[in-house]
């Protein structure tokens, strides 16, 4: 399995560098676009090709009220690691190549996410995980068990198995994202399998990188 894995990573990393030299705007100077699965289609991520492209007006803004959009530190907590574009990048690229212990996880409410998000995440909103926000211990169960690979244990938890958890939402005024690490380490989820993309939205579109809705 391991075998195949590394196989089809580098087929698609193959692929990205043949073509790169067709493209006038790159993700790398050695990587074109990534393809990538969400919800059962392929996505091509790819950065805007034109010139004149401009940032997307949801994230033109310099300014929101803090609190609640207030600045988020580069450090959110001890061995929680802060990551960017490229490291999201190639953690889609291992998960559209099978390995099913990563899950890019887009923390915002749906409002957010019907505006576009990142292809090949998957969205779990932090009111899905906070008690304090209205979740409810079945659900709060029922996403660490089937969606993050926690096992219950006689009413302990087990995250031996546990997934990479990769998680952003708006940016670095954005606590969504925040919210759902913090809840997780007060879980006791390991803190060096959470990685978080400061940038969020506002870096990824500002790159003029694909977005799905």
């Amino acid at each position: 399995m391991k075998k195949l894995l590394f196989t089809t990573v580098l087929i698609l990393l193959f692929v990205g560098l043949t073509q790169a030299e067709d493209w006038p705007v790159k993700i790398t100077q050695e990587l074109a676009y990534l393809d990538v699965v969400h919800n059962g289609q392929t996505v091509r991520i790819q950065r805007k090709q034109s010139a004149s492209s401009t940032v997307n007006p949801d994230y033109a803004k310099t300014s929101r009220p803090c609190p609640p959009f207030c600045i988020q530190p580069i450090k959110l907590a001890e061995n929680v690691e802060t990551v960017g574009e490229l490291e999201v990048i190639n953690y889609l690229r291992e998960v559209s190549a099978g390995n099913k212990s990563i899950l890019v996880i887009d923390s915002r409410t749906p409002d957010w996410v019907s505006k576009g998000s990142i292809p090949g995440s998957v969205n779990i909103p932090w009111t899905k995980l906070k008690p304090d926000a209205g979740a409810d211990p079945f659900t709060i169960s029922d996403i660490l068990q089937n969606q993050f690979g926690v096992i219950s244990l006689e009413g302990l938890w087990d995250f031996t198995n546990a997934k990479t958890l990769v998680l952003f939402c708006n940016g670095m005024w954005c606590g969504q994202s925040p919210s759902n690490i913090q809840t997780l380490l007060r879980y006791g989820y390991p803190a060096n399998k959470l990685k978080w993309y400061r940038g969020g939205m506002q870096d990824w579109e500002n790159l003029g990188l694909t977005i799905v809705k």
